[in-house]
């Protein structure tokens, strides 16, 4: 199928991701080869995008205990056939965006350097963009 056939991320949540990630230390919006990623240097934090399925989906980082854990989940949470420590959620008018905040603050973490990850304070519940 080509790109066309896949939907545009509505931009209320590019939005609010964009809140969540351009706020850390060196942390950039560019877009994708499809959708939109956030990055710092050359690693890539988040990549959210439309699927051939019509569905939004972003991926993101986390420690590989984490990645074991959330693809025992299953739905909304689902595995990535690549990267080893890389996490997929599916959005829906359902995510709970505090915790995404936390999940992609802990990306932005496990993707920085660490001189840049130590300037992050980590959210704590009740805290996120909306709250």
């Amino acid at each position: 199928m080509a790109l066309a056939d896949r939907p545009l991320v509505p931009e209320e949540w590019v939005t609010r991701i964009d809140r969540v990630l351009a706020a850390l230390p060196s942390c950039r919006q560019e877009p994708a080869w499809t959708g939109v990623r956030w990055r710092v240097g050359n690693a890539t934090v988040a990549h959210v995008f439309g699927g051939e399925d019509q569905r939004f989906r972003i991926t993101f980082r986390g420690e590989p205990d984490e990645v074991a854990a959330f693809e025992h989940l299953g739905d909304p949470y689902f595995k990535v056939g690549w990267g080893g420590n890389v996490i997929g959620l599916l959005l829906d008018e359902a995510t709970d965006w505090e915790e995404l905040t936390e999940l992609l603050t802990d990306s932005y973490c496990v993707q920085a350097p660490a001189s840049l990850a130590a300037q992050v304070a980590r959210p704590t519940p009740g805290t996120g963009p909306d709250r």
